[in-house]
């Protein structure tokens, strides 16, 4: 029932007809699309910057919104590069970090990485400022950076409805070039 309700939530907004409710989500809650735009924007900011960048990832309020924020990494030299709100992270080893149900999460975000225009993992993770973990599900897209050709910038949400399908197409969609309706 739930994906029936956030389709035609989803309907409804398009048409501009939404019902009170569709506005009723959390409104400190990232948005999937929000985090695919912040994700481009970083790939991007990084691209144009180059290394001289990473730092603002660790203290750049730009980089932190809602419930979400932007982490670096790089997959070939097994690193966090940059971490706003977990800097005892930054530099360590990535590759071999499990999620509390044993997945190894950076290995299957590089994976995801690796593919054009990227692409969403799902993984468990405590919520900023909570102890127990939730479903979190993080859009990850590689980019260029001079010198260090494996940079990965991701970000994800919280979310118990979404499938990771319905989170690629909707990146997918946001990459393809936009059609002129007549």
């Amino acid at each position: 029932m739930r994906k029936r309700m956030f389709g035609f939530a989803g309907l409804a907004l398009m048409l501009g007809a939404a019902p009170a409710w569709v506005g009723a989500a959390d409104p400190d809650a990232a948005t999937a699309e929000g985090v695919i735009a912040k994700v481009h924007e970083a790939a991007k900011y990084l691209h144009d910057k180059g290394q001289a960048g990473f730092p603002d990832f660790n203290k750049n309020a730009r980089w932190v919104w809602k419930d979400s924020y932007v982490f670096v990494y790089s997959c070939r030299d097994n690193r966090m590069i940059a971490h706003p709100l977990r800097p005892d992270l930054v530099g360590k080893p990535i590759l071999q970090m499990e999620d509390d149900k044993g997945n190894l999460l950076f290995q299957k975000l590089c994976d995801a990485g690796k593919k054009p225009g990227g692409g969403w993992v799902e993984y468990w993770w405590p919520k900023p400022g909570e102890a127990k973990a939730s479903r979190k599900i993080s859009y990850t897209q590689g980019t260029e950076v001079s010198f260090q050709p494996d940079v990965r910038v991701g970000a994800g949400i919280y979310d118990e409805t979404m499938s990771v399908e319905e989170l690629n197409k909707l990146a997918q969609q946001a990459i393809e070039p936009k059609k002129d309706v007549p």
